[in-house]
Parts: structure tokens; sequence; C-alpha cells
């Protein structure tokens, strides 16, 4: 796939001003799995206004960016969206408007392509929706979680949700079944948390006291002999947050392949949990333009259904 033989020269307009130099290029150059865009940034094959820039960089009105000439060679290239795929994800939206959209995010799909994976949700809803000039995800959900994804359908969109994300303008709530008798009395889980390295290029998260501040508040929804249903609410946005706090108060989600014991294991196996329990419930954010608090909730999977059905008999 070529995505041109010659260096484009593009001049920023000053609805484009803010977004990062990644996400303009993702969009720019449709097709190119995320870590080739890193690539050609940190070799300076990108240039604004003739200078390096790092990934993080946010693009100003005016600013005039050198897009080198594409070539992706064909393992790097993103694959065509299957009928199935377009199906799920055209069957996944639960809520749209102008400026933004809710999708119920199926498990194992990951939200970007790389390390690996060859297309993710939002290469996948770039195809789907390609009546759509503009669509980038506000937050992201680990690959095995399910439920409430929010994406910008604007650039002024974009700009107005990640502020309510960053100045905790918005609500994130999950349902997991973690191992053993979850305390009610415990409300809250605060652990710091360090991102490292665990080999083969995994990245995996654990309790550090030198790591970034996490607090993610917990309720007992239901209580079953082996195992907890709970609602956890992420007052933090720290990666693996939720799956590293249960573990740290010994209560690791099922269907947990990286922050497990063998009793979780055990009693995964026994119940029939075959994918992570950890499904984003529902999600509440100001509507851009109005600041009208949106709520959507997106229904539990049969496959997470199907385990709670047989505790509750």
């Amino acid at each position: 796939m070529a995505e041109g033989r010659d260096v484009q020269w593009v001049d920023i307009a000053p609805e484009q001003a803010g977004q990062r130099i990644d996400n303009f290029l993702m969009t720019r150059l449709k097709g190119a799995p995320r870590a080739l865009i890193y690539r050609i940034v940190r070799k300076g094959e990108v240039r604004v206004n003739k200078k390096r820039v790092k990934a993080g960089y946010r693009v100003q009105a005016g600013d005039r960016v050198r897009v080198p000439p594409l070539r992706l060679a064909p393992k790097e290239a993103v694959k065509e969206v299957s009928d199935s795929l377009r199906d799920l994800l055209l069957g996944s939206v639960l809520r749209e408007s102008a400026d933004w959209l809710v999708l119920n995010k199926p498990s194992g799909l990951a939200v970007h392509g790389g390390s690996g994976v060859k297309i993710g949700l939002i290469e996948a809803l770039r195809q789907v929706r390609d009546d759509l000039d503009f669509l980038e995800l506000v937050h992201r959900l680990d690959r095995d979680t399910s439920g409430c994804l929010l994406l910008a359908k604007s650039r002024e969109a974009l700009l107005s949700l990640n502020r309510a994300l960053k100045e905790h303008g918005m609500e994130k709530r999950y349902l997991a079944l973690v191992s053993g008798r979850w305390p009610a009395r415990k409300t809250f889980v605060s652990a710091r948390l360090d991102r490292f390295d665990a080999g083969n290029g995994e990245r995996r998260v654990r309790v550090a006291a030198d790591g970034k501040f996490a607090r993610t508040r917990f309720a007992v929804e239901e209580a079953f002999a082996r195992a907890t249903l709970i609602e956890a609410e992420p007052v933090t946005g720290r990666t693996h947050q939720i799956r590293v706090h249960a573990a740290h108060a010994g209560h690791p989600l099922l269907g947990d392949d990286k922050y497990f014991t063998r009793e979780s294991t055990a009693v995964s196996r026994r119940l029939g949990a075959g994918r992570l329990f950890l499904h984003a419930r529902s999600l509440s954010f100001p509507e851009p333009g109005s600041g009208r608090m949106i709520t959507v909730k997106a229904p539990l999977p049969e496959a997470l259904e199907s385990v709670l059905t047989p505790l509750r008999g």
C-alpha cells in the first residue's frame, strides 16, 4: 500500500490546532499502524516548521507539517475489516450524536493496532464509518475489557471531552467478578502503580511506593460463596488500575491471565470464566457545547451473564 510518492506539506488550520502530531498523522495516513507513525516521527522524517518534534507535540494553527511518502510493507499494513467485524462494530453502537459516539466494545479487540495486532478497534471503525472525516478515542479500555467506550467525531468535541476527563468530570463504572468474599467495608483501594516490562515486550503494572498515585472505589453488588460481584469506579485512570488494585486487595478478577493467584485461577475454571470478567457498565460525561450530562449504559455480555447464572441459582 502506498500513500503517495512525494513528500506532502500540510498547513494546520485553526480547527486542527491542539491535537498531538501522532494523532494528526494517524488521521492523515489512514491504514498506517501507530508503531510506524512513532517510527517516522522518531527518525525525523516528520518535520514541523522544518524542525524535528516528538510524538507528543501538539500542532498549532499555521504550523507547516512535512509528511513523508509512506509505503507499508505487507506485514505492516492494516488489514481490511472483515464482514463479521464490520457487522459487530455497527451493531455495537450504543448511542451517537453529531459530536460523539459510545460503543459497546467487544472483549478481545484491542483499541489500537500495533505490537502484533494487525487491526485495532479505532482503525477498523474508521474503515466501517468512512462517512466520518474525524474519529478519535477519548479514552481506552484494556483489550479483554468490554463495555462503554467513548469516541469523538470532531476536534472540538475531543478537546472538550479530554478536558472533562482530565478535570474528573467524567464518571466510569465497571462490573467485575472477583475471587473470594470482598469485605463490604472495603470501599476504596489507594495504592501507587508503576508500569514495567514483564519480558517479550509485554507491559504490566505493579504496586510500587514510587509509582503514580491511583485510587479506586469499590462497592459490593452481590456476594457468592467463592466470588463477589463488585462495582468499581476508578478515581484516577492508570493502566490496569482496577485489575491491579483488586489483586492487591487479595481478590483478583476472575479470568485475568496477568494478575491472578492459584485460588483465583481455580475459581475461574470452576465457574467457566473464559475471559476477563471486567465490563464498563456505564459512562457519564458532559456533552460538548451544552455541558448537559449524558449517561450511557452497556448491557452485560452473554459470556459474563452465563458465569453469574449458576451462582445465582
